[in-house]
């Protein structure tokens, strides 16, 4: 563990229990309100039950927007005025949602708060790779992603215990309020991790060079796009989730615990990440995860499609496909800053744009096909790990399970 220094008061513990809190912000953005899901369906008048998956999209879709401006703005400005302007903001789009009194604007202001918390995942890359680089990036942002983890296993807990004490409205209260507290920790913690001496002018060549170098790189775009397939495959079981439990096997009583148990076994994966890629290297790790993805899910297919599909078997398959799933993300999101590093932070908001934006049409084809069984969502993890994999081979050359230099 590093101590603290002159530039970065912050010693390493308190550095990654930072950048955790900050990529929090748009776990909790997903994740917290989703008890409250059928609430809003009933006081807002949404008919179609799987038009409520959309006030999870709705938000995702503007996380992925967002995020193509946040890169400019941090290299010209630095880290931090772009991320407490931004905190600020989601603050003020969580009081927004509060008060929508219809659904309409109540997707608007879900849109408007992915766009203010796009900067947390563009930032949170790129303050971790102004530090770091190769296998120590990848140990860092998992040992990040690992307590970022336990927020997606609490939150729908927490925003239960927040409906036990009023209506839906609440629990975006309490989104602004935790966001609050995280700008306060950034505004009076946090130091500047990007030197005058490296930030670039927002030009419209600078722009232009910076885009076409991270959409032409081989590596950048190759595992932008594959993270945008495995992110799309969590979006699409958050968003299905509360219909799933509770529609399919009536089990609202236990909803909270059964999507922590999923949350879980990827906080699981992301300690073991960080334990292991320093030693086994990114693609090892990543590869396998993709076949046993593949794996996993041709043998669901089979068990839904044979009638044998019960709350146990879907528990057990979807956590262990979330493991795998766990185990691409760092490693893809390291792999696709591997050439692009000097280009931080417009390369984080371009990778970020492709892997959101790509994630949304993703899990909108799996959720929207969603018929009160779990066969739509098995058969796209399904499709997801083979096409990740052919995407592995173009990326790689053919080569599978070769380790590159610091990978």
């Amino acid at each position: 563990m590093t101590a603290p220094t002159a530039r970065y008061p912050m010693s390493e513990f308190e550095f990654v229990a930072f950048i955790a809190a900050l990529m929090a912000v748009n776990a909790l953005g997903v994740d917290l309100m989703l008890p409250a899901l059928a609430d809003i369906g009933r006081d807002l008048a949404i008919v179609t039950a799987n038009d409520r998956q959309w006030i999870v999209t709705a938000y995702i879709f503007g996380f992925g927007i967002g995020q193509i401006f946040y890169g400019p703005l941090a290299d010209r400005f630095g880290r931090k005025p772009v991320v407490v302007v931004a905190l600020l903001c989601f603050v003020a789009a969580a009081v927004f949602a509060a008060h929508s009194a219809s659904f309409a604007a109540l997707l608007g202001a879900r849109v408007l708060q992915g766009l203010t918390s796009a900067s947390s995942r563009v930032l949170s890359v790129a303050i971790v790779r102004d530090r770091f680089s190769g296998r120590q990036m990848a140990r860092t942002l998992s040992v990040a992603q690992m307590i970022f983890f336990v927020f997606p296993i609490l939150a729908p807990t927490l925003g239960s215990a927040v409906l036990a004490f009023g209506p839906w409205r609440l629990i975006f209260y309490a989104l602004g309020a935790y966001t609050l507290v995280v700008f306060v920790w950034a505004l009076t913690r946090f130091a500047e991790t990007l030197p005058q001496a490296r930030r670039v002018p927002i030009s419209l060549a600078a722009m232009r060079q910076s885009y076409r170098l991270t959409l032409t790189d081989r590596f950048s775009i190759g595992y932008a796009v594959s993270s945008a397939l495995t992110f799309g495959g969590i979006v699409a079981f958050v968003s299905s989730s509360q219909q799933i439990f509770v529609d399919e096997f009536h089990a609202g009583g236990k909803f909270t615990i059964l999507f922590a148990v999923c949350a879980f076994s990827m906080g699981c994966a992301a300690f073991a990440n960080s334990r292991l890629v320093e030693r086994l290297g990114m693609r090892m790790i990543s590869q396998s995860a993709v076949f046993g993805l593949i794996a996993l899910s041709l043998v669901h297919v089979a068990i839904i499609a044979s009638g044998h599909e019960t709350l146990v078997t879907y528990i057990v398959f979807q956590a262990l496909s979330m493991t795998c799933i766990a185990l691409c993300g760092s490693n893809f999101g390291a792999m696709a800053m591997e050439r692009v590093g000097h280009i931080a932070g417009t390369a984080s908001s371009v990778q970020g744009f492709i892997s959101s934006v790509g994630a949304v049409v993703v899990a909108a084809g799996i959720g929207q096909s969603y018929d009160g069984t779990t066969l739509p969502l098995a058969l796209g993890y399904l499709g997801i790990g083979v096409v990740a994999l052919a995407l592995i081979l173009w990326i790689e050359g053919g080569r599978l399970f070769q380790a590159r230099a610091g990978a």
